[in-house]
């Protein structure tokens, strides 16, 4: 339901702010938590990368592995700040935007994906996409049903 032509509701309202209130007011905590989160994983990333590296036209099994292991992360994530237990404020914003949101690299993907086209691999190009999509997304859900058949304490 759009509210872009009822002059009575305010984009600040439907955000989840006082009408008034300063967009970024109050968040610099949540900002630190992802910028430093964010560094650690792209570092990790990096790192990976650096120890890893794709062979020119080959299958870039690194990036695969990153995005994968990074969905199957966040399901884990996803289910034990949200479901089983009380997390600080700052867990998800640190971990699942920043950590997790550096450590993954979607854009080094299409890249990859579009070098590989460009260069005539049309075959890699096509595995690399099906086994990205199938597995990160399949990664995420395995991480969600893993992290909720194992989390003790029950849900909050």
């Amino acid at each position: 339901m759009s509210h872009e032509h009822d002059p009575e509701i305010a984009e600040d309202v439907i955000a989840g702010r006082e009408p008034g209130t300063a967009v970024l007011r109050g968040q610099g905590a949540a900002v630190a938590a992802v910028s430093l989160g964010g560094a650690l994983g792209a570092l990790a990333r990096w790192g990976i990368g650096l120890a890893w590296p794709a062979p020119h036209g080959g299958f870039p099994t690194s990036t695969l592995v990153i995005n994968v292991v990074g969905c199957l992360l966040m399901g884990v994530l996803v289910v034990h700040v949200a479901e089983v237990r009380e997390a600080h404020p700052l867990v998800r914003p640190f971990l699942g935007v920043g950590v997790l949101g550096g450590f993954t690299t979607f854009s080094t993907f299409a890249v990859d994906t579009q070098g590989l086209l460009a260069g005539g691999h049309l075959g890699v190009a096509l595995g690399y996409l099906a086994a990205t999509v199938l597995g990160s997304v399949g990664a995420s859900a395995l991480g969600l049903t893993l992290a909720r058949a194992t989390a003790s304490g029950g849900r909050r």
